[in-house]
């Protein structure tokens, strides 16, 4: 078995084509194997721990393994099947249990401390530094200064709730995934674009069935909220939505929230911390669940004004137009799209012809040539996991390797909703080779129809620039540690190249490079540039106040005792007490479906958007006083930010290269919530 098996063989891309389903389980169980040998080496040795011979020997020790899981996990949320699911719900546990046998591992730690307690002796490097720092933090964070009953209990935790976060995300993915909206009466589809109608169409008869289908994938989910006239569907799939996770059926998630805060806060506890917040929070740049939280009521306080006017504007508007008397939540995206309409005559149907797919990747690809001369050649000897996946080499100036690049933009039922970004190899140097990562990015954008291609609206224009500010982060890595590499960074650090790159969007140089008609070849319109920017602030009180909404909800479950708490829909209506504009649903539930903190990395972290939009705006305000494609400021940004990686304190990296700490100002600036 394990001599057929492709992922125990050495590889440079992963050979996807090559790999059986079964082949996952046996590889995984196989590589932990390896690691543990190569941990048992460094332990065993009789040589004085060294920063060599201990710190840099586990920092490399596992690469099969690394490689492996980050093929087998990215492919579950990518392309995943029940059979994958399965194995993902039987690996994780081995997973977290030898990552629990390394980090209470007594022997490995007392070679881990002994090298950390004679550090002042040592002429280390600040990465080096860092390294050091952060290993011993990893043990010490996760029980290595435990008694051995504890250690016990603290393993038992961690195994549950690796399976319960899977369990979570499972259960959302088939909400999403089970539920459709068939409509056989067009006349109910008014207001819905004809492309969109046509997608529709198309699903309904790969489905076999008469009429329409809607879904609560992203790209059927929000234009049919934004454009369908009729109130009732909306409401329909509003509640659809809203609901997942919350119908006290097998794929109810209620109990997985309670049980998944209530571990959380038991670890913490455990480890001697006030609160899983406390915990989280040890290790970002906000420090705090204090600060977070006075950074969030800061935000609400600028915001909250603002949104509430903005929402009586939308109230207005909506009594004027359909004589509606209560905004309801499935109104918001609907009256909002009328309105934007209405004060600047912009919609998304006037801007998709100019954001054909392929031009918005040729611009993103042009935009990150004139910043940091990247250059992207597509490739086909590169395997792919899908057919749908494109694969490109990354080379700079004088033609050096630079990255791998998979790019993955539709939807597909194996794969999970929204946008992200991976790695299916890190960048580190090791016997002097430089080895260079391999990076991918995940959307949903609308497929090609039969009669156009992708054409996309412009709030997938910005989630792809998003994604691909992060793949940047990722591709102009240049540290020799794999942990210290890219993004791997604070979590409330990671979004500043992802959403700084957001902002070329909104400006003429960088829309004229791509924003082209897909029939005509025109360029975008002066008029409808200077929209897109005077929209850009359209209803923003609102949206701030959403995203602050998520942000205290996030630190509403973590920063405090949560074991008392036994009624997840109670709990989030006073979390969201605050910043409450539109009538609460009583059927529906976010923190059902909240994959953010319950399945990825984000519990207590949520606030790190925000956070980060200050650090972008900050940071674009930089390029726009030097021009935004300014060499000087773009070698800055790579060199201080995009290549450092987590090598040191993200706010040193930052003053390097802003030469102050950033203010929320010029976020508010930007956001209309403060006078320029």
């Amino acid at each position: 078995m394990e001599s057929n098996n492709i992922l125990l063989t050495e590889f440079e891309y992963a050979p996807f084509s090559k790999i059986k389903t079964n082949d996952y389980k046996p590889a995984i169980l196989k590589a932990v194997e390896l690691a543990k040998e190569e941990i048992n080496k460094i332990v065993d040795s009789s040589d004085t721990p060294t920063f060599e011979n201990t710190i840099e020997a586990l920092e490399f020790s596992g690469q099969k393994l690394d490689r492996v899981t980050s093929i087998f996990f990215n492919i579950n949320s990518a392309e995943t099947n029940e059979t994958i699911q399965k194995i993902a719900q039987e690996v994780s546990p081995v997973l977290s249990e030898f990552k629990n046998d390394v980090i209470l591992n007594k022997g490995l730690f007392e070679r881990i401390k002994a090298v950390y307690e004679t550090k002042a002796e040592l002429d280390l490097n600040k990465e080096q530094t860092t390294l050091l720092d952060k290993k011993y933090k990893l043990f010490t964070r996760n029980g290595a200064n435990l008694p051995e009953d504890k250690q016990g209990e603290l393993r038992e935790i961690d195994k549950e709730l690796s399976k319960l976060k899977l369990k979570f995300g499972e259960n959302v993915l088939a909400e999403t995934n089970r539920y459709e909206l068939l409509v056989t009466d067009e006349s109910r589809l008014d207001g819905l674009p004809d492309s969109f109608k046509e997608e529709a169409a198309a699903l309904a008869k790969e489905k076999e069935k008469e009429g329409w289908i809607f879904t609560l994938d992203y790209p059927s989910y929000i234009p049919f909220m934004k454009y369908a006239k009729d109130r009732e569907l909306r409401k329909e799939l509003s509640l659809a939505f809203g609901s997942r996770g919350f119908h006290n059926d097998e794929l109810d998630n209620q109990e997985n929230v309670l049980k998944i805060v209530k571990l959380r806060y038991q670890r913490a506890k455990l480890l001697g911390f006030d609160s899983h917040a406390h915990f989280v929070l040890e290790e970002r740049m906000a420090e705090t669940p204090e600060k977070v939280d006075s950074f969030l009521n800061e935000m609400l306080e600028k915001a909250k004004p603002a949104a509430e006017r903005e929402f009586k504007e939308l109230e207005n508007f909506a009594k004027e137009l359909d004589g509606i008397d209560h905004l309801e939540k499935w109104d918001s995206a609907y009256y909002g799209e009328k309105l934007k309409q209405k004060l600047f005559d912009l919609d998304d149907e006037k801007l998709k012809p100019y954001f054909e797919l392929k031009n918005v990747i040729s611009g993103v690809f042009t935009i990150a040539e004139k910043l940091y001369g990247l250059h992207f050649e597509e490739v086909n000897n590169v395997d792919k996991y899908h057919p749908d996946v494109k694969t490109y080499q990354v080379t700079g100036v004088a033609g050096e390797k630079i990255a791998l690049f998979y790019a993955d933009f539709h939807p597909r039922p194996g794969k999970r909703d929204g946008a992200w970004m991976t790695i299916y190899k890190q960048q580190y140097v090791q016997n002097d080779q430089n080895e260079r990562p391999h990076i991918s990015i995940v959307c949903n954008f609308t497929k090609p129809g039969a009669k156009e291609p992708s054409l996309l609206t412009f709030n997938e224009v910005t989630t792809l620039f998003h994604e691909f500010g992060h793949a940047l982060h990722g591709m102009l890595a240049n540290t020799t540690y794999p942990s210290l590499s890219g993004a791997n960074v604070y979590w409330d650090f990671v979004e500043l190249p992802s959403q700084v790159l957001e902002n070329w969007c909104y400006e003429k140089e960088a829309l004229q490079l791509f924003a082209k008609h897909y029939k005509t070849g025109e360029n975008i319109p002066q008029e409808y540039i200077d929209k897109i920017k005077e929209s850009a602030n359209f209803l923003e009180g609102i949206a701030t106040l959403r995203q602050l909404s998520f942000g205290m909800l996030d630190l509403s479950w973590h920063a405090g005792d949560p074991t008392e708490i036994t009624d997840v829909k109670k709990h989030e209506l006073n979390a969201f007490d605050p910043t409450k504009l539109y009538p609460d649903v009583p059927s529906n539930c976010m923190s059902t479906a909240f994959s953010h903190i319950f399945q990825g990395g984000y519990s207590a972290g949520y606030y790190s958007y925000k956070w980060a939009e200050v650090l972008d705006a900050d940071t674009f305000e930089y390029f726009t006083e030097h021009g935004i494609f300014s060499k000087d400021i773009a070698d800055k940004f790579r060199e201080n930010i995009l290549s450092r990686g987590g090598t040191e304190h993200p706010m040193e990296l930052y003053k390097r290269f802003r030469g102050k700490e950033p203010k929320p100002d010029a976020l508010l600036r930007r956001a209309g919530l403060i006078s320029k």
